[in-house]
């Protein structure tokens, strides 16, 4: 899942992180993660045809150990053929991933393990943190606790069932309904008016109602007339957890947080995840179901309240700008950033409380990010000179478009300009002679406005 291109491409170099990217971002990725859902259901329905295979086309019991033996070792071996595809592809495929690595720590001049981005992590981006980690565990304690609490929720439709098949079948029911689910996060997570963060508050606080109702009176849904309502408050269940903090979690953290802290960010995060599931594992051999509906649903509540207070919301917020920052941060002098990445839509409640983004100016803003990007294309053009005189063996790639170009050629740091030391985008357009609005003219209007980039989505 982490083999897409927005996981690992040059999102966190800035030159793939466009207008098109920051919008679809989360669709691009959640539509990758959602084959987790396929995966899933293909394998029920896999095992399900392997047993009518070895059991003489029949699923009733008893099952014989040479079928059960059959059945779910070829149920391991198929997938383990995508597997090693899928390291052949990632190795061999994938260079440019190993690439833009090294491309990062070269600028960041970092060898290793680069322990002061780790430091600095700590100190500001710890609540983030604690809301990435919190977060995943409290889903993974929902995710996996649902699927073991499975077998009792279809013996308390099927009482006095012995029959696999029939636990399969019903599982099959429930892995389409939550494939449902996975498909609506992918239509809505780049939403303006609902996204990322909105979606992981309302799954958590969904899952939590639909399971602590049960609590109230276990026997009247489980056993009494209420078994529909159950029925279909455990279906729901499924649904809300993968139209909520199952997409969110894993696409969240790794957009919260800067490239050179990502990947260590949300390793930390999914592990924290995996102790939620060993929690569910553990906690449901010593309590019974009843008390299950009583511990469990708190999760949830506890998980939207992280989300609510520590979580930023990331929808449609270009990373460059979380690379920007970063690179403030680093060089000590954090007010100076004035950028979209500490725009209030983009910062937690904690944050904002806090005033973090009480430097935010999009006008100042814009102006930075021309001077920026004039010395990256100085930077760039220097780069070029030496690969034409032969000094360098591997010259980084660049982009930059011929209008680009132009404008930084005719807008010198010591020629003609409007007053501000930048020329106007328009001007810059006209004097190109392409009447067309130019790579900054977008950013101007906005900064008139008074607006950040992402207002704009």
């Amino acid at each position: 899942m982490t083999a897409t291109s927005g996981m690992e491409n040059a999102v966190g170099s800035g030159k793939v992180s466009t207008r098109d990217d920051r919008l679809h971002r989360g669709r691009k990725v959640t539509s990758a993660f959602l084959m987790q859902g396929w995966g899933q259901f293909l394998n029920q329905v896999l095992l399900i045809l392997l047993l009518l295979i070895f059991h003489s086309g029949s699923g009733t019991p008893p099952y014989s150990k040479l079928a059960v033996q059959w059945t779910y070792r070829v149920s391991f071996a198929i997938p383990a053929v995508g597997t090693l595809w899928l390291v052949y592809f990632r190795v061999y495929k994938m260079k440019s991933a190993s690439k833009q690595l090294a491309i990062a720590k070269k600028k960041a001049h970092v060898t290793g393990y680069d322990v002061k981005s780790l430091k600095l992590t700590l100190s500001y981006f710890g609540p983030r943190l604690i809301a990435t980690a919190g977060a995943w565990f409290a889903n993974d304690v929902f995710f996996y606790g649902n699927k073991l609490f499975q077998a009792q929720f279809i013996a308390a439709l099927n009482p006095g069932n012995s029959s696999v098949m029939t636990n399969w079948l019903w599982n099959l029911v429930n892995v389409g309904v939550a494939l449902c689910g996975y498909y609506l996060a992918s239509f809505l997570i780049d939403n303006k008016l609902y996204g990322r963060k909105w979606m992981q508050i309302i799954g958590f606080l969904c899952d939590f109602v639909l399971f602590v109702i049960p609590a109230f009176d276990y026997e009247y849904y489980a056993k009494g007339p209420g078994i529909k309502s159950f029925m279909a408050m455990y279906f729901l269940s499924s649904f809300f957890n993968q139209f909520g903090p199952n997409s969110v979690t894993f696409i969240a953290a790794a957009e919260v947080f800067p490239t050179p802290i990502r990947a260590t960010a949300h390793g930390f995060s999914a592990a924290a995840g995996k102790l939620g599931a060993l929690l569910a594992a553990v906690l449901y051999s010593y309590i019974d179901v009843p008390t299950r509906f009583i511990v469990v649903p708190w999760f949830g509540l506890g998980g939207a309240l992280l989300t609510w207070v520590f979580l930023p919301d990331t929808t449609g917020l270009d990373l460059k700008e979380q690379e920007r920052r970063w690179a403030y941060i680093c060089a000590g002098r954090e007010a100076e950033y004035h950028g979209v990445a500490i725009h209030h839509k983009h910062l937690s409640l904690w944050e904002r409380i806090r005033g973090v983004g009480k430097h935010y100016d999009a006008a100042k803003d814009y102006e930075q990010r021309v001077e920026e990007m004039r010395a990256d294309w100085e930077a760039a053009m220097a780069r070029r000179a030496q690969e034409k005189e032969g000094k360098e063996d591997e010259v980084e790639e660049d982009n930059w478009s011929a209008e680009v170009s132009t404008f930084f050629e005719r807008t010198g740091r010591n020629g003609k300009n409007n007053g501000s030391g930048i020329l106007s985008p328009s001007k810059a357009a006209q004097a190109n002679g392409t009447g067309r609005e130019t790579l900054f003219e977008e950013d101007e209007k906005a900064a008139v406005r008074g607006e950040s980039s992402s207002d704009s989505a």
